[in-house]
């Protein structure tokens, strides 16, 4: 399977897919080029499947069905009449959130995705535990250029959909109080932006961790940098999955790098963009973790291999590509899948597993589909109405546990994987099965 080049998205969601598959393509699932594209010869693309995975629920050209004839997104959305406000799930750590974006330019590399040997940039958002939000802004979850043409390119509407606030505070000063806090960066879906982990990253940083998501650009749908300058897809068809994986772990790479210049006391932004205060005081490049969904997961692994410094990692149900999950890695490890997703129907995983020289953990969340991972699990049942979307269908694409548990199990798992591997507090959660969380299964 082949990446598709940027045009195709309008075309995309007036070919068939499935209504579900439709709503999934509003609001950025980062599975739709798997749907847009066919299989070549070569090695395979980053579209979640693997040739001898054709028929498997979980991966991404699988999660839609046909679209009834004569439907469109655009109007099926045209029939509601008021807007509707998405709303995100609040952190349900101890401490306050404070957020801020940063453009970082990596001048060693040239943008692989556009011609005219450009370097490197990169948009990422920080999250960490604020001392104080009086007096700070909350943050939207896109910017306002990128946010309006994440819904337009998707066939929908500011007088439609208002996207959501969040919990967290424009430049906040952190909580140095805390002291040395332990990083986490974010790699989310193929094609999908950084703020789709927000639900995830927020409630990490509201326990203590600083989080770093980032957006690879032109492998993300859109990128908005300073000056409303945006940035969209560019990634050229026929784009192997593999090669998206290295610019990904050199991009998370180069964002490491920039938080020692950070925890030196320099500011790395390109445009000497304002820092929270504490900032440099609390960042502890010692204790530095990786999380990712579906190809951002893939993404660990690879990143992992090219940077030791990456002391821990967790896949969200991505299928590994390459040559990364062949090779020994002596650093702990976590695969959390979906409820149709494990290795014993992924072969990728298989691969990984007897390799892993570390503590290493697989659980399955029972009830979730790949996009359960991602905010879409929240946000897309707030506006299944709008689109005339029956509860079976919504469930097609994010399974049948409750929004509001899938987004608790996946944060409280996350937060003991982590919490033991970076801050050495040991979490009963990682024993075995839990009656309180009787949706994780443990595969021996």
């Amino acid at each position: 399977m082949q990446h598709r080049r940027p045009r195709p998205r309008r075309r995309l969601i007036a070919r068939a897919v499935g209504t579900a598959g439709v709503l999934a393509v509003a609001l950025g699932a980062g599975v739709t080029p798997s749907m847009a594209a066919g299989k070549d010869s070569g090695k395979p693309t980053a579209t979640g499947s693997s040739p001898d995975e054709d028929n498997t629920s979980w991966a991404p050209e699988n999660d839609a069905a046909a679209l009834p004839q004569g439907t469109h997104p655009a109007a099926t959305l045209s029939r509601g009449r008021a807007t509707v406000q998405l709303k995100l799930p609040a952190p349900s750590g101890p401490y306050k959130v404070g957020t801020f974006s940063q453009h970082l330019v990596d001048k060693s590399r040239t943008d692989p995705y556009v011609a005219g040997n450009r370097a490197r940039e990169l948009m990422v958002t920080y999250w960490y535990p604020a001392s104080s939000t009086t007096g700070h802004a909350v943050a939207p979850w896109m910017p306002s250029i990128s946010g309006a043409h994440f819904l337009y390119s998707r066939g929908l509407s500011p007088q439609q959909v208002t996207l959501p606030q969040t919990s967290s505070h424009v430049l906040a000063p952190v909580d140095t109080k805390l002291g040395k806090l332990p990083v986490l960066l974010y790699s989310t879906g193929l094609h999908s932006d950084r703020a789709m982990g927000t639900a995830l990253a927020e409630d990490l940083a509201s326990r203590g961790y600083i989080v770093i998501a980032v957006d690879h650009t032109h492998d993300a749908n859109e990128v908005q940098f300073p000056g409303n300058r945006l940035e969209v897809n560019a990634m050229p068809a026929g784009s192997h999955s593999s090669d998206t994986l290295n610019v990904r772990a050199a991009d998370i790479r180069f964002v490491i790098n920039q938080l020692g210049t950070i925890a030196k006391g320099g500011n790395p932004d390109a445009d000497h963009a304002q820092l929270p205060s504490g900032l440099s005081k609390s960042v502890d490049t010692s204790h530095i973790g990786m999380f990712g969904w579906s190809l951002g997961g893939a993404a660990v692994d690879t990143a992992m291999q090219l940077d030791p410094r990456i002391g821990a990692g967790a896949n969200l149900d991505g299928q590994f590509f390459g040559t990364a999950p062949g090779k020994d890695l002596n650093r702990p490890f976590m695969l959390f899948s979906s409820g149709t997703h494990n290795r014993n129907n992924d072969s990728s995983w298989r691969k990984l597993w007897p390799h892993l020289k570390g503590y290493h953990v697989d659980v399955q969340l029972h009830g979730s589909r790949h996009l359960s991972f991602s905010d879409n699990e929240w946000l897309v049942p707030q506006v299944a109405g709008l689109l005339g979307l029956s509860p079976d269908q919504v469930q097609q694409q994010y399974g049948t546990i409750d929004p509001d548990r899938a987004i608790k199990v996946q944060r409280d798992y996350l937060a003991a994987f982590f919490d033991q591997e970076l801050r050495h507090k040991h979490s009963t959660l990682l024993d075995g099965p839990s009656k309180s969380y009787p949706e994780i299964a443990f595969v021996r």
